[in-house]
């Protein structure tokens, strides 16, 4: 299909540095839970500055959702986001991704790393099949969980938040490690689905190889 021109319905804050950019679907536009695309504002001085930002709606809706860290500080291109509202244009490239939906399993996510299994989801419980799928969900502190209500309200006890940088109630404090692993998970032989910092994702899956987790069975995709 090739590059397209897209129009933003919405921009909204999902955290304090997280939004949630609603836009036109191109017609005959289709994804799968979990890929992604590269996305440019359509600005003369922007049109060349593509980045890969996930789906985060679901491939039956008539809209897309993209759901987009920020960074401020770095006066680059998720900067130029912030100033985005309604009206203005993105170009939209094909889509892509190697994370996909494979079966039940644990997924293991850092910060915006959440991204591809927020549609990934929403269409499981959108056909009645989230089963006994867990989230476990590394972040700084609690302002930095995306979507947090609506992953306690499809998951429910099987959704794992973990803090590094805040010690609060109900939520563990400090990093995945393989105990906290061990803890966490009562059937190592099931999928596992990585998405995060590299740092992050190599250390996980050491960890996973530790506890004798098959290679077959982990899915990752990093940023």
């Amino acid at each position: 299909m090739g590059i397209q021109i897209i129009k933003i319905k919405s921009v909204a804050k999902a955290t304090h540095d997280v939004l949630r950019i609603e836009t036109e679907k191109p017609l005959n536009y289709q994804f799968e839970p979990g890929q992604a695309t590269e996305l440019a504002i359509n600005k003369p001085e922007w049109q060349n500055e593509k980045r890969p930002f996930t789906f985060t709606s679901l491939p039956q809706e008539k809209h897309l959702e993209f759901t987009i860290k920020t960074y401020p500080q770095h006066k680059g291109v998720t900067n130029e986001f912030l100033k985005l509202k309604a009206g203005d244009e993105l170009l939209i490239d094909d889509p892509w991704g190697t994370i996909g939906y494979k079966g039940e399993g644990v997924f293991i996510a850092g910060g915006a790393g959440v991204t591809p299994f927020i549609s990934i989801f929403r269409h499981l419980q959108s056909t009645n099949k989230i089963g006994a799928n867990k989230l476990i969900f590394a972040n700084k502190a609690k302002v930095d969980i995306i979507n947090e209500r609506e992953f306690q309200k499809i998951l429910g006890k099987n959704f794992i938040n973990i803090l590094s940088d805040e010690n609060i109630d109900k939520y563990a404090h400090g990093f995945i490690t393989e105990d906290f692993l061990k803890q966490s998970i009562t059937n190592l032989d099931k999928h596992f689905y990585l998405c995060g910092p590299p740092v992050m994702m190599d250390i996980v899956e050491k960890q996973l190889s530790n506890l004798k987790v098959d290679k077959k069975l982990i899915v990752k995709e990093g940023f």
